[in-house]
């Protein structure tokens, strides 16, 4: 089918206003792109920019995790202390492309990470770390100490930061700075939409 009877122009106009891409559009009417860009021409209906359809395209896709149904006190209790975490140390930018949180603090790092897998199933080919340290530090030994307090393998280090200037003279992290990222927007808004119903509840009355 080449062409789109008059009749289910409408149809057109609301597949197209309702969100989906022409090429999806097309694919439902068993029809044609051109036809589908022939209607809507002749239909006067305006054109999504560039930036309006990746937008679309990314809102429908499913996130690459699942929120655990599971609800318990110590649930929530960790659902309390990684919002609070991530908004004191986490990345929040409209920019970022996940979550990205970042502290020196073995403890600290290691609770954030227990939040994220008793929130979250996450998918593991997105989640990695990096290591922020000095040049004169070894980083395959921070690496290990780090993958031993997470309980992750060191194959999931990458994309790790080395200062060059040592400066000797200064205070030093003997294990640098650990990025725990998540390379998801949806999770990080996830997280930003936590953080905001705990603000409400505690903060903002």
């Amino acid at each position: 089918m080449s062409a789109i009877p008059k009749a289910k122009w409408g149809l057109v106009k609301k597949l197209y206003l309702s969100g989906l891409p022409m090429r999806e559009v097309a694919l439902r009417l068993n029809v044609s792109l051109d036809a589908v860009t022939y209607v809507l021409r002749r239909s006067s209906v305006p054109r999504r920019s560039l930036k309006e359809a990746s937008r679309l395209t990314f809102e429908a896709k499913a996130p690459s995790f699942i929120i655990r149904k599971s609800r318990n006190v110590l649930r929530h209790e960790m659902e309390l202390i990684g919002a609070m975490l991530y908004w004191a140390e986490g990345y929040k930018r409209e920019t970022a492309s996940g979550v990205d949180f970042a502290n020196s603090d073995p403890d600290m790092a290691a609770l954030f990470f227990c939040f994220l897998r008793s929130r979250y199933i996450l998918d593991e080919r997105r989640l990695y770390f990096s290591v922020y340290h000095y040049s004169d530090q070894n980083l395959a030994k921070i690496t290990r100490f780090w993958s031993k307090k997470l309980g992750v393998s060191v194959s999931v280090f990458r994309h790790s930061y080395k200062r060059q200037d040592p400066k000797t003279q200064a205070r030093k992290l003997p294990y640098g700075v650990l990025h725990i990222r998540y390379n998801d927007k949806k999770l990080l808004r996830d997280v930003l939409s936590l953080i905001e119903s705990y603000k409400r509840k505690y903060v903002l009355r």
